[in-house]
């Protein structure tokens, strides 16, 4: 067994006499099917779906509450978006991923790549997208100022986004309950995270009220620039009550949950009271039985917990998910970087 042990360097120099330091790397990770499960890779194609469409669902939110500020100066800043649209969303962001990593096609010409082929691809699907539903009818045309606003976006998608993905990995088994959960993505990145689950909530709730309650089966919802406030920092908060009330006090599901729902009414009603004062709280319970200065009712109670419930599963997710320091390392793709190594091969 020692002899093996000396051989398997040896073996390893001889191999990598390119001097590359991926060649280690694989060997390590071919070592046995625990070490390869547990080596981060990338995010699974259900957890970026569903990233992506609760992204679109907040790019709605946020184009859609600056008509209205712009508009009719509402101080509840409304936004609108759909379980349609997040669907839609999602399929749209999984297109642009792929048209994404065939960047290194455009190797030696990075400008024609973001300004020029990128961005005609993104406009063309968001018409698409804007019309999917009007296509028997009347196609909806597209004014200058949605087509700038279109192009930013693409820009915004092609240098930021899809970077900012492409560093996330994930392993599954990262946090280490003995000595407590890791802290792999940084809070200000957890409190956007929540903030846009925050939105992604009241729309797909407020739908779903209005199909019921109204027989809308558009399914339109909305919600306001103020939640991604309120949900953002409110789950960061009972994030930190998971993480140590479960794994350092040892607490259960059923013993934690009581102290969720007393923080998210006290934080829901300082809220609505503050946002009242200036005519700015989009909420209104008064007409709900159980209610308290119509800013919180007990008829939520039940939401209140199953949200309370997916939030510790949310954490979990997020626990297992890290963000490497370099982003360009890793960008897009896998394609780059082994194009990159390839070409250094030829050279040597």
């Amino acid at each position: 067994m020692a002899r093996r042990s000396r051989e398997c360097p040896r073996i390893n120099l001889e191999d990598s006499s390119d001097g590359f330091k991926t060649e280690p790397r694989q060997l390590d990770s071919s070592g046995g099917p625990e070490d390869a499960e547990k080596s981060p890779r990338e995010l699974p194609r259900w957890m970026r779906l569903y990233f992506y469409g609760m992204h679109g669902v907040t790019l709605d939110v946020l184009l859609s509450s600056a008509r209205g500020v712009l508009n009719h100066r509402d101080p509840k800043l409304l936004g609108f978006s759909s379980p349609y649209l997040c669907i839609m969303h999602s399929l749209t962001h999984f297109a642009l991923e792929k048209i994404y990593s065939q960047k290194r096609c455009f190797r030696g010409r990075p400008v024609v790549f973001h300004l020029i082929f990128y961005p005609s691809v993104y406009v063309g699907l968001q018409i698409l997208v804007g019309n999917i539903h009007t296509l028997t009818e009347q196609v909806r045309l597209v004014s200058g100022t949605q087509l700038v606003v279109h192009y930013v976006l693409a820009l915004y998608f092609a240098r930021v986004f899809h970077r900012g993905m492409a560093g996330l990995r994930y392993q599954p088994d990262l946090q280490n309950k003995t000595q407590g959960p890791p802290q792999c993505i940084p809070g200000f990145a957890r409190f956007l995270f929540f903030g846009m689950h925050g939105f992604l909530d009241e729309v797909v709730f407020t739908s779903v009220f209005n199909l019921v309650e109204k027989s809308d089966r558009t399914l339109s919802g909305h919600t306001s620039l103020w939640s991604f406030l309120m949900y953002g920092s409110c789950s960061f908060v009972v994030e930190k009550l998971y993480l140590y009330l479960h794994f350092i006090r040892g607490w259960g599901t059923w013993r934690r949950l009581p102290i969720y729902i007393c923080f998210i009414y006290t934080w829901e009603f300082s809220w609505g009271l503050l946002l009242r004062q200036f005519d700015a709280c989009s909420w209104d319970y008064s007409h709900y039985p159980h209610n308290f200065m119509g800013l919180i009712t007990l008829l939520y109670l039940p939401g209140w917990v199953c949200l309370s419930l997916y939030q510790d599963l949310l954490s979990n997710v997020l626990l297992s998910i890290k963000c490497t320091k370099d982003m360009n390392d890793v960008s897009g793709t896998n394609g780059e970087l082994n194009g990159r190594l390839e070409m250094k091969r030829k050279i040597l």
